[in-house]
């Protein structure tokens, strides 16, 4: 069975390619994102796969 691992970030709006980038390439796959604080951002919901016990991930 997969474990899984979860993260919350905030997304601003005028760079969210560019942070959606980062965290894709770091393994998180975006699952949600749901308004933030304010108009300029945005709450981003994340997962990935824990690694097998003795590997080290990203």
């Amino acid at each position: 069975m997969t474990r899984w691992e979860y993260f919350t970030a905030p997304i601003l709006v005028h760079m969210s390619q560019q942070i959606l980038n980062n965290f894709g390439a770091d393994g998180w796959e975006l699952v949600q994102v749901v308004p933030g604080p304010n108009p300029e951002s945005l709450v981003g919901y994340f997962k990935r796969p824990v690694p097998p016990a003795g590997q080290d991930q990203r």
